[in-house]
């Protein structure tokens, strides 16, 4: 049996595994991803990504990504900056804006690049949605929250201890009032401005961060007055710059990608 190569890389501390499907395919990603994700068996990660050519003229690629636990997000806003480094540094694309498509919609990339390396990327997030039946039913939980959804739902709680990530963050990704379960996320707005935030994904559980949540984070800052439309969101893993734009009501996100490693295994 042939082995698969892939590439570990993380976005402020993001980790997922990556595989270029249009040379390899990987027939069952959902058993692929828990496998490959335990860290104590596997590869180690929050989950798998898979890169491919988009099946529509709309947008250049494609990504999939499968949580730890083998559930298919929708989108993650640290992982889709680690696909445009992955896509400009690997020499499949020469561009430095690159339209990828995932399960909500078509993001943008826009790579900053300094000497043939890729030093940030820029992502339009379109716009935030903030009443979602089929995400998010607010008669079913005291209105303690904010709910945003940057295609994957997010339920953001302003707090003065946002370690309690690790002991309510499961019970509140399973809460009735997320159909579709949720992502939970913790923040408190610090003496300079910037907002420290803890994350439990769903289907992953704690993670060093997480791209959509940062930005849900900053439009519940928005909404609820305790910050201006550009914040830095201060995560375990590292900052993300994130502006809710008033021109086009599109969330903005800017931050880091970096690779770990590369290896090969058997499917």
């Amino acid at each position: 049996m042939s082995k698969i190569p892939f590439t570990k890389m993380h976005g402020a501390g993001n980790d997922y595994i990556y595989v270029c499907t249009m040379a390899h395919a990987v027939p069952n990603p959902t058993e692929t991803a828990i496998r490959w994700s335990d860290r104590h068996k596997g590869i180690g990660s929050d989950g798998l990504v898979l890169i491919d050519k988009s099946p529509v003229p709309e947008a250049d690629y494609s990504m999939r990504i499968f949580n730890a636990d083998g559930s298919e997000a929708m989108m993650c806003g640290n992982a889709s900056r680690c696909v445009g480094k992955y896509l400009y540094e690997r020499g499949l694309t020469t561009k430095t804006e690159i339209r990828l498509l995932t399960l909500s919609g078509i993001k943008t990339l826009m790579l900053q690049v300094e000497d043939g390396i890729v030093v940030s990327v820029t992502v339009d997030m379109l716009e935030p949605v903030l009443d979602n039946e089929s995400q998010y039913v607010a008669s079913r939980i005291s209105d303690v929250g904010t709910f945003v959804s940057m295609g994957n739902p997010h339920y953001v709680i302003f707090t003065d201890d946002v370690d309690q990530v690790g002991e309510k963050g499961s019970a509140l990704e399973h809460h009735p009032a997320f159909p579709q379960r949720c992502n939970i996320e913790f923040a408190r707005i610090e003496s300079d401005g910037t907002i420290r935030t803890r994350v439990w994904e769903r289907g992953s559980g704690i993670t060093q961060a997480c791209g959509t949540g940062a930005c849900a984070t900053a439009v519940a800052a928005v909404l609820t007055g305790r910050s201006e439309r550009t914040s830095q969101i201060v995560m375990d893993g590292g900052t993300l710059t994130i502006e809710w734009r008033e021109s086009d009501n599109h969330v903005y996100m800017t931050g880091p990608a970096a690779f770990v490693f590369d290896g090969e295994i058997e499917p």
